[in-house]
């Protein structure tokens, strides 16, 4: 049986009369890199500080490390590395005596330490910028600055809160191997972002938060196949008599059939080969038809259709 690293029971959070979180309970074991989504406001922030005991929460228990997590467990939270969105350094300390300060909040031993720091200047790209001091980094070297300090000290559990918001995309791609290699080193992550695509291809695992509850967990395949729409086709075509419509919409495993402009939108709820068909339908018919593609969903369409399309602050 897998080791629980983080367990989440019935947490329920309210300030005055909002309920932030509710009733969320969640499970993270031991190796994964777990994906936490939410639209703004879905309590994900509230959830993490709940964990790290830095809220007070009104129900529920939590467990870290098959341990109840308290304000004052200050050996549990040594096991922990947090690199929250907004970059949290010390501007007058160079990019290495930054790394030493937040290693030495947890390792004592120099040698060691110093050992620590090189490790996480290596693995964050930052060796030619070592004596450098933030304000002199771009913005995605701050990031990735922010990152060595958290993770400096090699914690079991680390929890990255959109670490590659506004960065260039080799800083994005330096991030994103780092944390494959803590990893593939024995950390456990929990990753929140709204870059679906970085979600996808990085986590083991997802749970979607909306209105401070779990409302979908799968992996990005599972939660994909849960989506009645797996495969939508896009015809470009001027003219289609309503009849031929008709027609598309009896092939099988279609379920609607749209006009959009000189495009016809064709939505499927499964099947293999559905171009193939509606190509074939369409030449049997004598229809002119121009550019034909196909796009399967993304875990950004099931995001939406869990949580709804507004926009939320």
């Amino acid at each position: 049986m897998e080791t629980a690293v983080v367990k989440v029971d019935n947490l329920v959070k309210r300030y005055k009369e909002k309920l932030a979180v509710d009733h969320f309970s969640l499970t993270i074991r031991e190796g994964e890199i777990l994906g936490l989504l939410g639209p703004n406001g879905s309590g994900k922030t509230t959830t993490i500080n709940c964990m790290l005991s830095i809220l007070k929460y009104d129900k529920g228990d939590i467990e870290i490390f098959g341990r109840k997590m308290t304000p004052d467990a200050r050996d549990i939270k040594a096991q922990i590395g947090v690199v929250m969105q907004n970059v949290a350094v010390i501007d007058n300390l160079s990019v290495y005596e930054n790394i030493d300060f937040f290693c030495g909040l947890y390792i004592k031993d120099k040698a060691r330490r110093r050992e620590l720091v090189d490790q996480a200047v290596e693995m964050t790209g930052l060796k030619d910028y070592v004596k450098y001091r933030p304000k002199k980094l771009s913005g995605g070297l701050l990031r990735r600055l922010n990152i060595a300090c958290g993770i400096a000290h090699r914690p079991k559990l680390i929890i990255f809160d959109e670490p590659t918001v506004a960065v260039d995309p080799q800083s994005r791609n330096s991030i994103l191997d780092g944390i494959r290699t803590l990893n593939e080193e024995g950390a456990t992550i929990i990753y929140t972002s709204h870059y679906m695509e970085e979600v996808e291809e990085l986590c083991s695992r997802i749970v979607i938060m909306d209105k401070g509850k779990n409302v979908a967990e799968g992996t990005a395949v599972s939660l994909k196949e849960s989506l009645r729409n797996r495969e939508t086709i896009i015809v470009e075509v001027r003219e289609l008599p309503e009849n031929v419509m008709d027609g598309l919409r009896a092939i099988n495993h279609v379920y609607s059939v749209q006009r959009s402009g000189e495009k016809i939108i064709i939505r499927c709820d499964g099947g293999s080969h559905n171009l193939v068909h509606i190509i074939n339908y369409l030449m049997e018919q004598n229809i002119d038809f121009g550019r034909v593609h196909s796009e399967l969903p993304t875990l950004n369409d099931v995001f939406l259709e869990i949580t709804g399309k507004e926009l939320r602050d």
